[in-house]
């Protein structure tokens, strides 16, 4: 009897437990996100209603929830350019599954754009901005985020600033705005403005922030969408928004990639038998008994084949109202020129909190980096072209390294050597230790607040820096022939060799504070957003004098100072407003006040407006239902802009400057250094544009053809330009001031297209086109009828010789030569020039305007095609009507370059050969005949990848990757690469040709 009521006792207690444990067992919801054709979609967000619980899809477009208890919920799925779509669900005792199918929504129009201090809808633009985001980034082995972009937007060109690791690049947003001062835009990561400032011993300031960590760029090309940052943004303004946090459970993300670069190209020089067939042709005794017997290819002595290496790590999910992202990587690059390398550490993280409801939201955001590289000496790439080939590598004399050099015969001198002669390039390589050390941090903390008794108006505060330090050093054996015997002291006694520092510290912080008040007001079927703010910025930089100093510690010269400390302030008074009507009719208006330490108080403060009108044609009730147009938009928009980068901090206040000590005046037996007054112009205030901006916005068949045509017209006045002013009236006979007027004007045409869309396959393209063409309208106070211009453009070869001039009524920095005089067999005649203005003699009035650097016409194209698991995508360039300079050419193929006058032979360029031009005097150095069409057609990328989607049986995904970039280049143009700034070629380091081979881990 006992033992059966224990027996029931146990059961119900048993029972008991049993239910209480089903009652608070959790339970989840799993599905799949794919797209119109079953394809999954990677990277959607699947978000419970009314609740922070959400849940991003993997590789294979699969989600799941967990943590749920029985009931019913509401999920909503969404993804970029695709229409959310709701769905409820009701679970009980078992899980349950949620599939989604989503739609295309037109496109990308109700895409999120951020804009200057807010975002906006892409479909509600009233001004001319282009956004790309990581998913349509180039790929390979990126070093420097803007590369990420490069042919992507129409109206913007982005030239690498060679093939050195982590080099930076040109970025030109509608050519530039400027002749003297900064032609690059403002770049906003984050909400934090960057100063285009360089930073000691970083190859580019872009280089030391991990492009693994961006997420979208916003490009902003007219006045109307960058009056809003005033002074800054006459160049255009790229903001850069980095990878956040989501609801969610963490989400890991490793990507490995190692990559293999060579050289791609050599420039065509002379073999060391030509280089003797060619002296025993043309030379004298003398110069026959220089050649050697050796054949030295010095350009494969100077170069390598490196391997790179690049991997990171990131993790983002949500706890609670906590999402977050933490990532970390690490950059191995070598470069192809033997003894460089850029290692790059770098971590970021963000965190977005939300309190009180939603009412408080916090952005933070902190990323930092630390660098050590080595800089290659380039010199070794110009020492490389000109070398006698006929030359070993090593000499066996230890005097200077065991490297073989041109001797001086001359047993006075100092060195030993021939002070004027190309130095061995690989001693240049070897014997030079210039290493850095660079660290950078940029952060910031953005609240947004919105008002309880006012939820439609909000308050944001941001608060942000950009501190770093470069440091490095410099060392030079005493043995190297480039500082051998470099300094005679008191005592007479030389020192040679090199062993110095340098050091610059940044600290750049922001303070903005802005209200923004959003409303739809349905009784008038409008709606209103303004922004009014405050803001005020900072930029100091310390620079740490040392004294320069021989390898054996011997003091060359001392600094003036122990450090000096510019620094510039910027205080700001901005709003904006944007009203739209019926959905149709938008009106968007912007202002800013700015004022600049860097203008006296006469010109301190200046007020930039802009205005912009938009009509969606296709909303309006004859276009409403038509199926084929799924877009139609007219732009509208006028702007001022400003520019105060490239200033210097002091220029309109008297200073003086202290005499270097090799300029001393002499008191007996003393030399003192003197202090000068240096020119300043009280008057000097902003460079101001004034951007017309006419745009259409178009799309078929629900988006899967879209684009945009934009035409513009930008007129620059009070450029900085250089002014000749009489003697004794100053302290110099010439000043920089506002004195030039240039005009901009060219068309934007944009296509994306999405030509295959079925179950296995898709193919999307996307093509852009650019006029653009500038011209010079005005450099003197007065006209003058006489004016040459201002001469800009150095190139060697020749004593203070220019090559370009600006010049009114033509295009910023055409070439100004001497026009070639051609024999009947097609060859240049030596030191023959046509008379251009009939005096009979042959001088600088015969100089002509030719040709031009900016390039007329930019071209950008792209395609990407998936085939089930395997992607191939490719990314082209093209310029055309741009001209480069054959600085390589001019200086080293003529007979005279080779047979030197001072007794040593150089090696040629090899289209000495052709020319058979003698170089008789400097005048060679500018003729047109080293004026090249530099138009090309470039492959900058081809990728294939391979998604194995989900590995092991668990929830890890696997991708693959092959990758190769500078794959090939199409051009008349006869050097190494036609791609050269300033349109002057003078042995840019080169561009390599890259495999890279990557590896991509989720779970």
């Amino acid at each position: 009897m006992r033992n059966n009521y224990l027996k029931k006792y146990l059961l119900f207690f048993a029972m008991l437990f049993i239910s209480q444990a089903i009652f608070a067992q959790t339970r989840s919801i799993t599905g799949k996100v794919v797209d119109e054709n079953n394809q999954a979609l990677p990277g959607a967000t699947v978000l419970i209603s009314g609740t922070n619980t959400a849940s991003a899809t993997d590789v294979n477009g699969i989600y799941r929830i967990t943590g749920l208890r029985a009931g019913t919920y509401t999920l909503t799925a969404s993804f970029i350019g695709y229409t959310s779509e709701p769905k409820t669900v009701t679970i009980a005792a078992d899980n349950a599954t949620v599939n989604f199918n989503l739609q295309p929504s037109s496109k990308s129009l109700s895409e999120i754009v951020v804009i200057g201090y807010g975002t906006v809808k892409k479909k509600d633009l009233t001004g001319s901005v282009t956004t790309v985001s990581s998913k349509d980034f180039q790929t390979g082995n990126i070093t420097s985020p803007e590369q990420l972009i490069a042919g992507k937007v129409a109206g913007v060109s982005i030239t690498s600033n060679g093939g050195a690791p982590g080099a930076g690049s040109t970025i030109r947003v509608r050519g530039g705005a400027s002749l003297n001062a900064s032609n690059d835009p403002l770049i906003v990561i984050d909400g934090v403005q960057l100063s285009n400032d360089g930073i000691a011993g970083a190859p580019s300031a872009l280089s030391l922030i991990n492009p693994n960590d961006i997420e979208t760029f916003s490009v902003l090309k007219d006045a109307s969408a960058t009056a809003i940052y005033g002074s800054r943004a006459s160049n255009g303004v790229i903001i850069i928004t980095t990878k956040k946090g989501v609801a969610g459970k963490a989400q890991v993300n490793f990507n490995t990639q190692v990559s293999v670069s060579k050289l791609s190209k050599e420039v065509p020089v002379l073999t060391g038998d030509q280089l003797r067939a060619y002296v025993k042709a043309n030379g004298s005794a003398a110069f026959q008994a220089l050649l050697g017997d050796a054949n030295t290819d010095w350009q494969k002595e100077i170069y390598q084949t490196a391997i790179s290496n690049d991997n990171n790590l990131s993790v983002a999910g949500g706890f609670k109202n906590l999402p977050y992202r933490v990532s970390v990587g690490y950059l191995d690059q070598k470069g192809i020129l033997r003894t460089g390398y850029l290692n790059r550490a770098s971590a970021s993280i963000n965190v977005t909190p939300k309190f009180l409801d939603n009412h408080i939201k916090l952005d933070i955001n902190v990323k930092g980096s630390a660098s050590k590289a080595r800089f290659a000496n380039q010199g070794a790439i110009g020492a490389a072209v000109s070398f006698d080939p006929t030359k070993p590598v090593q000499s066996g004399n230890d005097k200077y390294g065991g490297f073989y050099e041109y001797l001086d015969s001359d047993p006075s001198s100092a060195t030993g050597l021939k002070q004027l002669a190309p130095r061995n390039p690989v001693g240049l390589l070897e014997q030079r230790y210039d290493k850095s050390d660079v660290k950078r941090s940029i952060g910031n903390a953005q609240l947004d607040y919105k008002f309880h008794f006012l939820p439609d108006l909000h308050a944001n505060v941001n608060l942000g820096y950009d501190a770093s330090e470069g440091k490095g050093t410099i060392v030079v054996p005493s043995t190297a022939a480039a500082s051998f015997n470099r300094f005679k002291d008191a005592n007479n006694v030389l020192h040679g060799g090199v062993n110095n520092q340098y050091r610059t510290t940044i600290l750049n912080t922001t303070f903005e504070a802005y209200l923004n008040y959003a409303k739809n007001i349905k009784s008038i079927d409008s709606r209103i957003d303004a922004v009014a703010g405050y803001a005020y910025y900072d930029y100091a930089t310390k620079n740490y004098g040392f004294p320069d100093v021989t390898s054996d510690g011997t003091v060359v010269t001392t600094p003036t100072f122990p450090f000096d400390k510019p620094e510039n302030t910027l205080l700001s008074y901005y709003g904006r407003l944007n009203y739209t009507y019926a959905n149709k009719y938008l009106l968007t208006g912007t202002i800013r006040r700015d004022g600049s330490s860097r203008f006296s108080p006469l010109n301190r403060y200046a007020v930039f407006p802009s205005g912009a009108f938009a009509w969606k044609i296709k909303e309006e009730s004859f276009l409403r239902d038509n199926k084929v147009l799924s877009d139609l938009k007219l732009r509208v928009g006028y702007g001022l802009t400003g520019q105060q980068d490239g200033l210097t901090n002091y220029a309109y206040t008297p200073y003086y400057s202290l005499s270097s000590q090799t300029a001393s005046y002499q008191l007996g037996d003393t030399f003192y250094q003197l202090y000068r007054p240096v020119a300043y112009d009280p008057k000097r205030k902003w460079e101001q544009s004034a951007t017309t901006n006419v745009g259409i916005d178009y799309g078929f068949l629900n988006g899967r053809i879209s684009g945009s045509i934009d035409a513009y017209y930008k007129e620059t006045k009070d450029l900085l330009g250089e002014v000749t002013i009489a003697a004794g009236s100053g302290f110099s006979n010439k000043f920089v001031t506002n004195v030039g007027n240039m005009v901009n004007k060219g068309i934007e045409f944009a296509i994306t297209a999405q030509v295959v869309r079925r179950k296995d396959v898709t193919w999307d393209v996307a093509f852009n086109a650019t006029y653009n063409t500038n011209k010079v309208t005005k450099l003197t106070f007065v006209n003058d009828p006489n004016a040459t211009g201002n001469a800009i453009g150095g190139v060697s070869g020749g004593t203070g010789t220019n090559i370009q001039r600006n010049y009114v009524g033509q295009p910023r920095a055409a070439f100004y030569v001497y026009q070639q005089v051609y024999g009947t067999d097609g060859k240049p005649i030596d030191n023959v020039y046509v008379d251009r203005n009939g005096d009979g003699t042959i001088n600088d009035k015969d100089l002509y305007l030719y040709k031009q650097a900016d390039p007329k016409y930019i071209f950008g194209f792209s395609s990407n095609v998936t085939y089930k698991n395997f992607n191939l995508a490719v990314v082209m360039r093209a310029n055309a009507g741009n001209y480069a300079y054959n600085n390589v050419f001019s200086s080293t193929g003529t007979r005279n370059s080779i047979l030197n006058p001072l007794g040593y032979l150089n090696n040629g360029s090899a289209n000495v050969l052709e020319s058979g031009l003698i170089g008789a005097n400097d005048k060679n150095v500018l003729s047109d005949y080293y004026v090249q069409n530099a138009s090309f057609v470039k492959m900058d990328n081809a990728s294939l990848g391979y998604n194995f989607g989900k590995v092991l049986r668990s929830s890890a995904s696997l991708s693959v990757s092959a990758n190769v970039q500078n794959v090939f280049t199409i051009t008349n143009y006869k050097g190494v690469d036609p791609e050269v700034g300033g349109g002057i070629d003078n042995n840019i380091y080169p561009r390599p040709r890259t495999f890279v081979f990557g590896l991509n881990l989720k779970f």
